[in-house]
């Protein structure tokens, strides 16, 4: 019997724990020497199994089977059922019950959009982008997320018409300053215009900016806590408040840049960023194109509000920790989307049954905008999965 049973639900945040060569065997081979052997080292005791498990690619078949017997609440990050093999993934996604899911990859990100050369860091998307459509293979619920870097603008148009060629449903973008321009500047507008057209999601997602506070900050002349895999390289609670504003900065920057006013048809979410700070920015937008309008004519042409505009074209996901209805009933229902992060920890072992507590009483219509039609307002052709 699948774990999500009842109603399509649609996950927008799964991931791929990759294996060290994963980005470079997948590389033009003028460049697979200049692409850096991924690190896993930050996935913290579980990334030992790397040794075990790369020279098959899989977990030998008795293991395969104890891990089916109990997907979500079982084994995670590379012990997981799928977490590096797409026959395992499917066989997972079937015991999963999800109509479909975004997945994401886990190391290369926070690797491959700091690569200060640009020829490397385009020719690591590439390799990025092809080996994750082959991992999500003919599968149509496995929603294969492409990572493109927007430091310029030309290679970018480049890297985003590959990728939407490869089959990308989502793209993963830094929430950072697009090579020394905002995400709003006409050199940006074919990007936006090409997402668009192809009716395909942008994604900001956690990893694709800082995750950690200011060194200052950790500094109080006592022991500086680790994380909580053990480490120093992953989140701590000073590093959780500050996670989602990279994020909230780039979207309120796009939004104000009429972006959204412009293309219409764009659709992005926030993954993995928590969703506690969207009523605020809600608000704070509204107001702020409001008083602004005044000075800046771009605002005044505004025929949605701002917030009008995020509710009809970007999706949140919650933490499973965060209270899903409390949210709704401080901004609308349409605004949030579910994803369990399998097979990361940090979904919990039962994140339906997580977010069920938060939403309470709300309605049945409230409950179907979470599971199902917010992630469909943003990739409509996902409804075939349905």
């Amino acid at each position: 019997m699948p774990y999500a049973e009842g109603r399509p639900y649609f996950d927008a945040d799964s991931h791929l724990m990759e294996l060290p060569d994963w980005l470079t065997s997948h590389a033009d081979p003028a460049m697979r020497e200049r692409i850096p052997r991924l690190s896993v080292s930050s996935g913290g005791p579980t990334a030992e199994w790397v040794i075990e498990y790369a020279p098959a690619g899989a977990h030998p078949p008795e293991r395969a089977a104890e891990l089916l017997e109990n997907v979500i609440g079982g084994a995670k990050n590379y012990e997981a059922l799928g977490a590096f093999n797409h026959d395992e993934r499917v066989l997972a996604l079937d015991e999963l019950g999800f109509s479909a899911q975004w997945v994401f990859s886990t190391f290369a990100p926070g690797q491959v959009f700091w690569v200060s050369e640009l020829d490397v860091r385009y020719a690591a998307c590439r390799a990025h982008n092809r080996a994750m459509a082959e991992f999500c293979g003919d599968d149509p619920r496995l929603l294969p997320v492409a990572l493109l870097s927007l430091a310029d603008p030309e290679r970018a148009v480049v890297e985003l018409d590959a990728a939407l060629e490869l089959g990308a449903k989502g793209v993963w973008i830094p929430a950072e300053p697009c090579g020394g321009r905002s995400p709003g500047h006409d050199d940006l507008d074919p990007i936006w215009a090409r997402l668009a057209d192809a009716g395909v999601p942008f994604l900001l997602h956690v990893g694709g900016q800082p995750i950690q506070i200011r060194s200052e900050y950790m500094n109080t002349g006592r022991p500086t806590p680790k994380d909580w895999l053990g480490g120093a390289e992953n989140v701590r609670s000073k590093d959780l408040t500050i996670l989602h504003q990279s994020s909230e900065e780039f979207l309120s920057v796009m939004v104000l840049d009429g972006v959204l006013e412009r293309h219409r048809n764009l659709r992005g979410a926030a993954i993995e960023l928590g969703a506690t700070w969207v009523p605020g920015m809600l608000r704070r937008l509204d107001h702020a194109a409001e008083i602004w309008s005044r000075s800046e004519p771009e605002l005044k042409a505004f025929t949605r509000r701002p917030s009008e505009q995020i509710r009809q074209q970007l999706g949140f996901t919650p933490y499973p920790f965060e209270d899903v209805g409390a949210l709704i009933e401080d901004s609308a229902d349409d605004l949030y989307l579910f994803s369990s992060d399998y097979p990361h920890t940090e979904g919990g072992r039962n994140p339906i049954g997580r977010f069920e507590t938060s939403l309470g009483d709300l309605p049945e219509a409230a409950r179907a905008s979470f599971y199902t039609h917010n992630f469909l307002k943003l990739l409509p052709e996902a409804a075939t999965l349905a």
